[in-house]
């Protein structure tokens, strides 16, 4: 039988591990198919890892992974899909956000060999608040407008991906990582199945509205370099003001004489021009950081121990 390869992220998530076991294990057996679960803790400061290596003492098949210190979920899941050795591999949410009996759907359309890659497409995000839905809509939107390969929108990490898809995924070594963009960019035949989101089932998301606008960032800026070549169609605009602004002052002056220079209008100008070259300078630098990263060639991550021989 293949096996397949259940990845899940967790931070600070000491009430969610069993609950997610528990529900996750009936729908891998009724699947028919051998399973490992890879737990990645990315740095929990409360039980989490000594719960995962209890479950782990309990189940051969339950696995995990310990960072030395967070590095963020990106991270982890690139861990957790390093680790994995499954033919197929599923990351989740321990949440259960992810409705476990998708599993079943999910591998029956990989085992006809009807795709590489099966994704859960949220129909409804309700458990989400209104802010939160509005800006993931937008996201998508700008997004798909900028990028040079689009996502689909309203897809999270939650799918099941080849063994060939996750080894190409692996291959790309950039630091910046934004994993739905990678997911998609790899390519390979996809097929979509539409969920509804239930809320979380215990404790509360990591994420708050800082760490998902430095993530929209890392998705744009990783994508697309129109935020750069905008500029340049600024400038040509303001340019081009300029200009004609300087031909109607001459041709006032010249007509009507010189007139005495207005505070007001040389200070809207200043404030204007140092504005667009500020916000051009922190568009510049958004890349330029992201290139200082990269050319540091840091690991991604630095495993501190593991539990159910977890390659590192």
């Amino acid at each position: 039988m293949p096996l397949v390869s259940i990845v899940v992220p967790v931070l600070n998530e000491e009430d969610a591990l069993e609950p997610f076991v528990a529900q996750v294990i009936p729908y891998l057996a009724r699947a028919g198919v051998d399973w490992e679960i890879v737990f990645v803790d990315d740095g929990s400061t409360d039980s989490t890892w000594s719960k995962i290596g209890a479950l782990a003492h309990d189940d051969g098949r339950i696995r995990g992974v310990r960072f030395s210190r967070n590095f963020g979920k990106e991270a982890g899941l690139t861990a957790g899909l390093k680790a994995a050795k499954g033919d197929a591999v599923i990351p989740m949410d321990v949440d259960l956000q992810d409705p476990p009996d998708l599993l079943e759907t999910f591998i029956g359309i990989w085992r006809k060999g009807e795709a590489d890659t099966v994704y859960g497409k949220r129909v409804s995000r309700a458990a989400d608040t209104w802010l939160k839905k509005q800006t993931a809509g937008m996201f998508y939107k700008l997004f798909n407008k900028i990028a040079s390969h689009k996502i689909e929108e309203n897809v999270g990490d939650f799918r099941l991906m080849d063994r060939k898809v996750v080894d190409a995924v692996l291959a790309l070594d950039e630091k910046n990582r934004f994993m739905k963009g990678l997911f998609s960019w790899v390519g390979f035949r996809s097929v979509g199945v539409p969920y509804e989101r239930p809320p979380r089932l215990v404790g509360t998301s990591k994420f708050n509205y800082w760490k998902l606008w430095n993530f929209a960032l890392d998705g744009i800026t990783g994508f697309s370099t129109l935020p750069l070549r905008v500029w340049t169609y600024i400038g040509l605009a303001v340019g081009a003001v300029a200009f004609f602004f300087a031909i109607w002052v001459l041709f006032k002056t010249l007509v009507w004489g010189p007139d005495t220079p207005g505070y007001p209008s040389i200070m809207v100008a200043l404030l204007f021009l140092g504005s667009v070259q500020l916000v051009s300078l922190g568009v510049l630098g958004e890349y330029i950081g992201r290139l200082y990263v990269e050319s540091k060639n840091r690991p991604l991550y630095i495993v501190a121990e593991t539990v159910g021989s977890c390659p590192t």
